[in-house]
C-alpha cells in the first residue's frame, strides 16, 4: 500500500500496480491523485501565507523593540534593531540613534515617562525591504498627570544578514 501511495504521488502508476491493488479502481486512483494534488496546492499556499505573516510579525516586533528599549533607556537593545545609518523625524527634528536616545533619557531624568504601542500595523514587504505604517497609541506621564497620546508613524526597514533593521522612522503627534 505504501508503494502504491508513493507511486501515485510521484505520478508513476503502472497498470500492473493497479491490478495488484484492486481495492483502488482507476477512477479512485484518479480521484485520489486529484485530491492529493489539491491538498498539496492548498498546503503550499498556506505555508506561503504563514511565512508572510511571520515576516510581518517580525517587522512589528522590531518596531515594538525600539519602544521597549527607549522606555527603559536600553541603548544596546535600541542599537540591536536599527541600522548604523538610522534616523527619525519627530517633532520637526531629525534625530539619529544616539541623539534620540539622549533626548529620551533627558526626558526620563526630568520625570517624564512614555508609553508606546504599535497598533493597526500595515506592513508591506518587497524582498529585503519593508515599510510599516501604524498608529502608536500611548501616553505621556509626569508627577502630576498622565495624558493619552496617539502618533501616526511609519518606518522603513531592510533585512541585513537575515535580521530586520530599522533604517528610517517618521512620527507625527495626533493633536
Amino acid at each position: 500500500m505504501e508503494f502504491l501511495i508513493t507511486s501515485i504521488l510521484s505520478g508513476r502508476v503502472s497498470p500492473r500496480l493497479l491490478e495488484q491493488n484492486q481495492e483502488f479502481g482507476v477512477g479512485s486512483v484518479k480521484n485520489f491523485m486529484k485530491s492529493t494534488r489539491l491538498v498539496l496546492a492548498i498546503m503550499t499556499i498556506f505555508a506561503g501565507n504563514i511565512y508572510a505573516a511571520t515576516e510581518e510579525q517580525q517587522i512589528v516586533d522590531t518596531v515594538s523593540t525600539i519602544f521597549t528599549a527607549a522606555r527603559s533607556d536600553d541603548v544596546a537593545k535600541f542599537d540591536s534593531v536599527i541600522s548604523s545609518d538610522f534616523y527619525i523625524f519627530d517633532g520637526g527634528t531629525r534625530f539619529d540613534g544616539d541623539s534620540v536616545m539622549a533626548f529620551i533619557k533627558a526626558q526620563h531624568a526630568a520625570g517624564k515617562h512614555y508609553e508606546w504601542n504599535v497598533t493597526e500595523p500595515d506592513v508591506h514587504i518587497s524582498g529585503d525591504t519593508a515599510w510599516i505604517a501604524y498608529v502608536n497609541k500611548g501616553s505621556i506621564s509626569d508627577a502630576s498627570s498622565t495624558a493619552k497620546q496617539n502618533w501616526l508613524e511609519s518606518a522603513f526597514l531592510e533585512k541585513r544578514a537575515g535580521t530586520w533593521k530599522i533604517v528610517f522612522m517618521h512620527s507625527t503627534r495626533v493633536p
